[in-house]
């Protein structure tokens, strides 16, 4: 039975959801256009930076490495073409990913569970997308992930119906593009060949049409990937790509099982804390699967996607609260189905209009009262008290990088090189100063990997031999991510750092990230004498 035929006639109007919808787009979108002008993160930094090098011809991991793929890098360069190169120009464009997604998010609930599903699904996913505790003001790659994989999903809905191979190439095309976005990504190309498959023999497809369609899904995906292959190579920078995405990334990915049950475990919590009661419905509508007609007819599609989501969120075992919102999607659809079936019921028990209603109410509630807990982000913090809120401990960083950029950017040419020896590519970003190296992290010249020793070496000799007019030392913990400082190879970077910056370098500049925070200049800065949680500017001796 679809209970859209039976409900009381104001919830049955398609124009109503539609102002449901539009006004949940236009909700969200106005908390992000306030806070905009929030200043980049690291993730954000590096981002920026090589989508900034994409607009001046430089390739990927040409200048900047990394061992993310680069679909995300080329998301950024095209926000910037359009929005300019600033973090508020960044977070429009991210602005408009959040609603498009929104949208689409909408559109699958639709289509799977009925208009007020969708709205519900779409409500919830806005909410969950722009929780600080997911870091969802940010534009991580898992951001750029969800919305291809959408596309991808919605079109292989279409294309199993239709049985079109077209269809079945455009899913594939959307499921690579998402892989691109990330190597998280990676999952949503299982998922489509994994859904196709049990769609097809469902339907009673022979094999010989299963493989054929298959292949064209296939090629779909395998396109985005082998023309970005492609580019790379010719580019010049195939070694180096396929060296931090693949190589290197290996080595990054071993954490013990033990760490990443306990990190799994305390993030989830942490992420889920503000918008517990979504949460909790879409762990209601795991429990109803079996008892909604209309749901059970999507079971494996469901718990499909969820457990390929949180098989999405594991590679590396780092589980960061941004990487949970690939979880995101499933999640806003289970709790639209907690409400459907709910609905479903109380129709088949032929109860009243109003009691018909309950469900809806008591998802405005959950709706209305995270919206109430996170008032505060929302709708009296600046975008740097936001930033705060949301890196309590790296902000100070984040707050002084563009003060820094600022500096190095008005006292020095536009040819001229700088250094940043520390994890905060935003300073190149806002600098608009070329990298002297191509280590915009540190984190893999203080971890203990296989590979240490000689990207170690590499770095020294990348800023030896350019000789950076600036170089920006960040004396915080934070900017490292070393585990064990007194290590041989930690010591021999600091060591190198200390003897370079002596022997070639004067201070100009130091920002004290302590309470309170202060930035000084000159001959201020020369005789500062603190120690910890600083970040030095020094300029080149002629």
């Amino acid at each position: 039975m679809n209970p859209e035929r039976s409900l009381p006639n104001v919830l049955q109007s398609r124009t109503l959801a539609y102002v449901f919808l539009l006004l949940v787009i236009v909700f969200f979108a106005l908390i992000r256009y306030r806070l905009r002008d929030m200043p980049l993160e690291r993730d954000e930094g590096e981002y920026a930076l090589s989508g900034q090098l994409m607009l001046q011809g430089i390739p990927p991991y040409k200048l900047a490495y990394n061992l993310k793929l680069p679909g995300t890098y080329a998301s950024y360069a095209a926000i910037m073409a359009v929005f300019g190169e600033t973090p508020a120009g960044i977070h429009l464009g991210f602005l408009l990913v959040n609603a498009i997604t929104i949208l689409l998010m909408y559109i699958l609930g639709a289509r799977l569970f009925g208009r007020w599903a969708g709205v519900v699904a779409a409500a919830s996913y806005a909410l969950l997308s722009a929780s600080p505790s997911i870091l969802g003001f940010q534009a991580h790659a898992t951001h750029f992930i969800v919305l291809p994989a959408l596309v991808s999903i919605l079109l292989l809905l279409y294309a199993v119906e239709s049985w079109n191979p077209w269809l079945f190439a455009a899913s594939g095309l959307f499921a690579g593009i998402a892989f691109l976005m990330k190597q998280h990504g990676i999952f949503v190309p299982v998922f489509c060949v994994l859904y196709l498959i049990v769609n097809a023999r469902k339907r009673q497809c022979g094999p010989r049409e299963i493989v054929r369609q298959a292949m064209w899904l296939t090629v779909g995906i395998i396109l985005p990937c082998a023309t970005t292959v492609g580019l790379l190579y010719r580019a010049g920078v195939f070694r180096q790509f396929w060296f931090w995405t693949v190589s290197y990334a290996g080595e990054y990915s071993k954490m013990g099982l033990r760490r990443g049950i306990r990190v799994f475990l305390q993030n989830f919590h942490a992420v889920a804390a503000p918008s517990a009661l979504l949460w909790l419905l879409a762990a209601l509508g795991i429990l109803v699967l079996s008892y909604s007609p209309s749901a059970r007819k999507h079971s494996f599609f469901l718990i499909a996607l969820m457990l390929l989501a949180f098989l999405a969120i594991c590679p590396g075992v780092q589980f960061r609260p941004h990487y949970f919102v690939l979880l995101l999607p499933p999640v806003s659809l289970l709790a639209a189905v907690a409400i459907s079936a709910a609905t479903e019921i109380l129709l088949e028990r032929r109860k009243s209009s109003y009691l018909v209603a309950l469900p809806c109410v008591v998802f405005l509630v959950c709706f209305a009262s995270t919206i109430f807990q996170l008032r505060t982000f929302y709708f009296d913090l600046t975008p740097d008290q936001a930033l705060a809120a949301a890196y309590p401990t790296d902000s100070r960083i984040f707050l002084a990088a563009p003060q820094i950029a600022g500096y190095v950017r008005e006292h020095s040419s536009p040819s001229s090189q700088i250094a940043v020896i520390g994890s905060e590519p935003e300073i190149y970003f806002y600098a608009h100063r070329l990298p002297a190296t191509g280590f915009i992290y540190m984190y893999s010249l203080t971890e203990r990997q296989k590979y240490t020793d000689q990207m170690r070496q590499q770095m020294i000799h990348e800023v030896e031999a350019n000789r950076p007019e600036y170089l920006i030392y960040v004396d915080a913990w934070d900017s490292w991510g070393y585990q064990r400082p007194a290590a041989p190879h930690v010591v021999a970077l600091f060591s190198w750092a200390k003897d370079y910056t002596r022997d070639h370098y004067d201070r100009v500049g130091v920002a004290d990230l302590r309470h309170p925070f202060d930035i000084l200049w000159g001959d201020t800065a020369k005789t500062y004498n603190r120690s910890g949680d600083l970040i030095y500017v020094f300029r080149r001796r002629q």
